[in-house]
C-alpha cells in the first residue's frame, strides 16, 4: 500500500480568518462539523475529491520559531496564481518559486495563522 496523504488538520488561532484565507487561496469548501469552530474541508469535487481536511482552533499556542506542526504540500496547477492569492489574502511567501528537477515547481508560505504550507506544480500527475 502506498503511503499517500489521506487526511490533514490545520490548527489555527482565528478560525474565521483562516477559513476565508483558504477559501480564497485554494477554493476549498468548509462544512461545520462537531463542536463550534470545527470544520471539514473539501479540497476537491465529486470527480476529484482530493484529501479530507479538518480545521479547528489551536489547543495550545504556537511557541518559538521554525516548524511548529505538519508540513503539507498541495498539488496546484499554477504556483504563480497561488503565490499572488497568498499575498493578497494576508499570507507571507517564505520560499519564492523554485524548480526542483524531475519533481516540479514549489512555493512555501505562512498562512494567516503562521502555519508553513507548500504549493507545488508537479511535473508528473500526483495520484491519490
Amino acid at each position: 500500500m502506498p503511503n499517500n496523504l489521506a487526511a490533514f488538520a490545520i490548527h489555527v488561532d482565528d478560525v474565521d480568518r483562516a477559513r476565508i484565507f483558504y477559501e480564497k487561496v485554494f477554493g476549498w469548501a468548509f462544512e461545520p462539523w462537531g463542536p463550534p469552530g470545527f470544520y471539514l474541508i473539501r479540497t476537491g469535487d465529486d470527480a476529484s475529491p482530493g484529501v479530507q481536511g479538518l480545521m479547528h482552533k489551536r489547543i495550545e499556542p504556537r511557541t518559538g520559531t521554525g516548524m511548529n506542526g505538519f508540513e503539507p504540500t498541495f498539488a496546484v496547477d499554477d504556483v504563480d496564481a497561488i503565490a499572488a492569492a497568498v499575498e493578497a489574502n494576508g499570507g507571507t511567501l517564505t520560499v519564492k518559486k523554485s524548480h526542483i528537477p524531475t519533481v516540479g515547481t514549489l512555493i512555501r508560505f505562512l498562512d494567516t495563522e503562521g502555519n508553513d504550507v507548500g504549493a507545488m506544480n508537479y511535473e508528473l500527475p500526483m495520484h491519490t
